[in-house]
Order: C-alpha cells, then structure tokens, then sequence
C-alpha cells in the first residue's frame, strides 16, 4: 500500500525595458468573494498590467534578465484591492524548476515585495546537454524499476524534457524525465527523475501518481442530495450547478497514459439512472462508490466556493470529472493534472474498501489546488508541505460538510482502512507518529521522508493551531497532542486554521518552500487577516515552535 499518494500553461508579449521579456498567460484565477456592493477592486488584467510594470522597474532586484521571460499562473485580489501576481519563468525558453515567485502589489499597483522560490541568479555556460534524451530516459527507467523492487512491470516509457534545475542550489540544466508503466496488476507507477544533463547524477526523484488513498445512497456517507442533469427519460450522473462535474465507471480498466505520455486512458462511461435515486450503500450496485465520488466533489467544490472564494479546483468554474471502480482491486486514489480528474480504486477489501471517502475526495481534489497556486515540488520538506496542504483542507472539507454518518474529525482515511491496514486511519494530525512513521517534529532529517510522513510535521501544527494542545475529546473522538517544548497551546478554531493556510498557500508560498518557509507564509498570512500581535498571529507562532519550527 503506498500511502494514498495523490496526484498529483498562450501568451501576450508586452514591451519592456532593461531587457527583460516580460510574458503574461491566459491562464486561471481564483474567483474572488461577491461583495454585496459594487466591487471596486482593481480587475485580474489590471493587477497583471500593474505587475508587468514592476517586474520591468525591479527586474534586477528579482533577479531577471534577457535570458528569462514570465508567464502569469495565478492572479488574488484582496478586499482591499491588494494584489498578488504568480509567475513561473523559463531560461532561453526552458521551464525554471523553482523559478516560481510572486509579486505583491499595494491597492494603486505599486510594488510593495515578492517571494521568490530562489534567489540564485540564473546564468548557464550553455544549454547543449552533454547526457543525450535517450540515456536521461533510460536512468529515470532504471530508477522507477528501483523504486518497484520485486514488481515486474510492463508497458515501461519515459519522456525527457530539458529545464534549468534552480530548486537544489547553484542553477543547473537537467533533464526532469516522467517515467510511467504498469504493475502486474495493470495498475499505473510513475516516478519523476530530475538528472544532471552535464554528468548524469540523479538530482532527485519523486513518485509522479499523488495518491493519499436527485439523491444517491452512499457506501459512506449515508443518503445525500445530487444534482444531475435530465437526458431524455433517464439522469446523467453530471452537476450543472458545479462546472458539469460528472462521474463515470472506469470498468476496471487502467490507464496506459501518466501525465504526458499517453497510450490510452482508461474510459468514464457516465453514470445513468432512470429515477435520479441513486446507489443502494452498498458495494454491490456499483453506483454507491460513484454516489460517493460525486458527493465528495460537491462537498469540495461548495467548500472552496463558500468559504475561501474559490471557484473550482482551477479557479475559472469549469468541473472536473471522476472515474470510479479503476483497475483492479487497486489501494489507491489519484488526481491527475493531465485530465483534471479524480480516480478512485476499489481496495482489496483487506486492507482497504472503496477510497471515495469524503475526506480522502478532499485530499485529492485540494492536490490539484495546490498544483494551480504554490505547485509544492513533491519532494523533500516542500512534497511534505504538499501532503500536509492536502490532509489540513481535505480534513476542512470533511468538517464543512457536516455529515452525521460522516462526522468532522483529524483523522485522514478512516472510512477506508479495513482491520488488516493495521490501524484504525491512514494518519492522525494529533500526534502523527500514532501511524509508526510520520513526524510530530521538525528536525533537520525530516525532509528525508517519505512526503507522507514528513507531512506529520504541518499536520500536527494545524491541529494545534485550531484546537489546542493535550487531551480532548471532540465528536466522539479521543486526541491528546503533544508538544515539543512542553508549552500549552489554545487553539484558535478551524475556520481561521483554513483561513490562513489557503492564503498562505495562494500568496506567500512557492515550489520549494520549506517549513522555515511554511511558519513565515503563514505568520504573513495572519498577520494580512488578523494582524500583527494578534492573537491569531502569536498562536501561529506558538504551534510552529511546538512541533520545532523557529
């Protein structure tokens, strides 16, 4: 079982000075809250006008050149009209891993900061690898059969792609190659290998698939509401309320298709009904599992919508889909950027049942969040980050939606585990080493990790951030957490925890934060809602320094 590992850009070019080229894409924005009166904040295309000047009249403060251009990512515009610009970057047209930063602009446009994902000036001898594609492809080949020791795997591709590595020091070009294939039990692995393109060292490597793990009877979450769309005198399975999000049957297919490297990809045939009630609750219509995954993406899609202004997991409305009943018994849940969708195994039934538990859905779907805003690198202290951002939010998702066969907990997958997992969840934010491998901690080993254990660090500040420290008992669940210096930490409640970590996830953090990185993110993001020397801001402070952040 690997974990529930979830899953885890046309341009206009403006006219500059100082010799940067200066790009901004068409791409997705978070939607912003409606406000009851007229909404007088600068617009999206105005916030980037206003950024586009500043990086002309600071490039060298930001470390750009001729060599470099920008393209916008993301767009947030506060109440008060302050704004916040994302741009990745490329060198001589190469993607920059770990070029991302963010410009910070006051309510008039003027510049204010920016947090950078590296401030290592970018300046390449050459751009001629010396390691041929071929050969990049083969190491990362060899390191995805290395990761599935003892699996004999089939369909194995890889395809190279040529960038700048600034995430792991000095700037260097390298190959990021995503290397795919499929188990023995047709079921997908992947693996990213960052290589050296000058000497063939591996630089780093991660698993590439992000898994964690009318009204519609549900295998988990009792019977709950489902809008669907009438088709002739049946009901597709299809919100029109949510971006036309939409579920269909995988029919234990698999996909021969892992991010850009596709074969086939396994089908979505929709779901249909004649009288719009869905699902029996159990296992043996197979509409239950789909009742379950429509569910989570409602509950998912009201979740941001309502309390954090987002409007979709992209920001721009559209839905994304959901496969469900994918391979065969297979213990995973993903979601996949490449076809903005949420797929969901069916388990052994020994260690884990159908992975379309409403926080599990949560998890997943807030990866691709995570993907349009501070894109975490998955891997070292930031993939921990990731995991943790997906578990906090996913885990808000839960709360949000109030569900009494479901009830609000800190608990990550306890609906899916069967007895012979060993445990009764996936993990606790409690105490995370409750598990028997995340930290509790920081210390200066922890981004050596899996990112699903490293994550214990971020998840057990989030639980004391909104509930406090020692022993408690909160729907019927039992938690007592601990801290590292012995303080006594109050907490501050779930709404404000969600608050601060999605601002500090769409503002202030980029690809390679790391926990340092994490604890100012989030003091900055109490500071712009609560204020400095708040309450709110101290007890940030305080929950970073008990599980060791200082």
């Amino acid at each position: 079982m690997s974990r529930i590992r979830p899953q885890v850009r046309i341009s206009r070019r403006l006219s500059t000075t100082a010799g940067v080229a200066v790009t901004t894409a068409t791409l997705l924005t978070a939607a912003l809250s409606p406000a009851a009166h007229a909404d007088t904040r600068p617009s999206r295309a105005t916030a980037i006008e206003n950024a586009a000047a500043a990086l002309l009249a600071h490039a060298a403060s930001l470390g750009l050149t001729s060599a470099e251009n920008t393209s916008v990512r993301d767009v947030i515009v506060d109440k008060d009209g302050t704004q916040h610009v994302r741009y990745d970057r490329t060198y001589h047209q190469l993607p920059v891993l770990g070029g991302d930063f963010v410009v910070h602009l006051a309510p008039d446009g003027a510049y204010r900061s920016a947090d950078r994902s590296t401030r290592a000036p970018i300046s390449l001898a050459s751009i001629v690898p010396k390691i041929a594609s071929p050969e990049a492809a083969g190491l990362a080949v060899n390191a995805l059969r290395a990761a599935n020791l003892g699996t004999v795997l089939k369909q194995v591709k890889a395809k190279p792609e040529l960038i700048v590595d600034a995430l792991h020091g000095t700037p260097r070009l390298a190959w990021r190659t995503n290397a795919v294939g499929l188990d023995s039990l047709g079921n997908p692995v992947a693996r990213t290998v960052l290589t050296d393109a000058r000497t063939g060292a591996q630089i780093d490597a991660w698993d590439s698939i992000e898994t964690a793990a009318g009204d519609g009877k549900s295998l988990y979450s009792g019977t709950v509401p489902l809008q669907t769309t009438p088709s002739g005198s049946s009901y597709q399975l299809k919100d029109p309320t949510r971006g036309n999000t939409y579920t269909g049957d995988a029919q234990g297919q698999t996909d021969a298709c892992i991010l850009s490297i596709c074969i086939s990809r396994a089908p979505a045939v929709l779901f249909t009904d004649a009288d719009n009630h869905w699902g029996s609750g159990t296992t043996a219509d197979r509409a239950s599992a789909a009742v379950d995954a429509q569910y989570g993406t409602d509950e998912t899609w009201d979740y941001y919508k309502n309390v954090q202004g987002r409007n979709g997991i992209g920001g721009d409305g559209k839905g994304s889909y959901n496969r469900v009943h994918y391979g065969s018994n297979y213990n995973n849940a993903f979601w996949d950027d490449s076809c903005f969708c949420m797929t969901y195994g069916d388990g052994d039934g020994t260690t884990f049942g159908p992975l379309v538990a409403l926080d599990v859905a949560g998890h997943e779907m807030t990866h691709g969040v995570t993907s349009k805003t501070a894109a975490l690198t998955y891997s070292g202290e930031s993939g921990g980050l990731n995991e943790a951002t997906s578990d906090v939010l996913g885990t808000l998702v839960e709360w949000y939606a109030n569900n009494p066969s479901d009830p609000g907990d800190y608990l990550i997958g306890e609906k899916i585990v069967k007895p012979g997992f060993g445990h009764t969840a996936l993990r606790y934010m409690d105490k995370p080493s409750k598990d028997g491998s995340s930290a509790d901690y920081w210390s200066s080993s922890v981004g050596n990790l899996d990112v699903h254990y490293s994550s214990g660090v971020a998840n057990h500040f989030a639980y004391l951030l909104a509930e406090g420290s020692g022993p408690k008992t909160i729907n019927g669940v039992s938690y007592d957490s601990p801290t590292y210096n012995g303080s006594t930490i109050t907490g501050i409640g779930r709404d404000k925890l969600g608050k601060i970590w999605y601002r500090a996830l769409t503002v202030y953090m980029t690809s390679s934060t790391n926990y340092k990185g994490a604890r100012t993110a989030t003091l900055n993001a109490a500071k712009d809602l609560y204020g400095a020397g708040s309450t709110e801001y101290d007890t940030v402070a305080a929950a970073w320094s008990a599980v060791n952040v200082n």
